[in-house]
């Protein structure tokens, strides 16, 4: 990998460092040559901080490393992009990443829906006088309990098995919908959320 340190006349170069999961961008550090060096040396990203004068591993005091995935150089040869796993917040103020955001993948209209459920869920957990007229089909089957949940979603899981043996592909696409709404409430029912499962392939892979 050739890396231009001397393009910007003071032989650094900006690194860009993004989580290797989420692809989130969580900070923006400067390395020299000998940062680069000890960077892939260690597998701990290494930086040079202009404000200590000095090379200076991220988490060497708070034990918020960066574990390093790869490396790649831009094409004028003067900008990385480093890939790490994260130990803990990156931010030296707490934060995921640099710019306050929280550092999770997120489903996309997956994660909206399943704030739409918890809310549900909430609103079946106090009594019907106070749910302000929420009577919608989510809170019903809170109501109903654990056990119907769970029978809506075995029902919904036949339905597909169904459909996937026949030629309509809408269909098939409508009960699988059907299934991975009914999916949602039960992983709610339980206390979990995609988050949880996606922990487990993770941990898998």
């Amino acid at each position: 990998m050739e890396i231009d340190f001397n393009k910007n006349g003071d032989g650094l170069v900006p690194a860009i460092i993004q989580d290797n999961i989420t692809k989130k961008v969580l900070m923006l550090g400067y390395m020299n040559e000998e940062a680069f060096l000890k960077t892939n040396e260690t597998g701990k990203v290494t930086f040079f901080s202009r404000t200590k004068n000095r090379l200076w591993t991220k988490g060497e005091e708070s034990g918020n490393f960066l574990h390093l995935v790869s490396i790649l150089n831009d094409c004028d040869n003067d900008t990385l992009l480093i890939n790490v796993n994260p130990t803990g917040p990156t931010c030296h103020k707490g934060t995921d990443t640099c710019w306050g955001e929280e550092n999770n993948s997120g489903f996309g209209f997956l994660s909206k829906l399943e704030g739409i459920i918890g809310d549900r869920k909430k609103s079946s957990e106090v009594s019907p006088e106070l749910r302000q007229g929420d009577t919608s089909y989510i809170v019903s089957l809170f109501d109903a309990g654990i056990n119907k949940i769970a029978q809506k979603v075995g029902e919904e899981a036949v339905e597909t098995v169904i459909e996937a043996k026949d030629e309509n592909n809408e269909l098939f696409l409508s009960e699988s919908a059907d299934l991975l709404f009914h999916y949602l409430i039960l992983l709610q029912a339980k206390g979990f959320t995609l988050k949880d499962i996606e922990r487990v392939l993770q941990a898998r892979h």
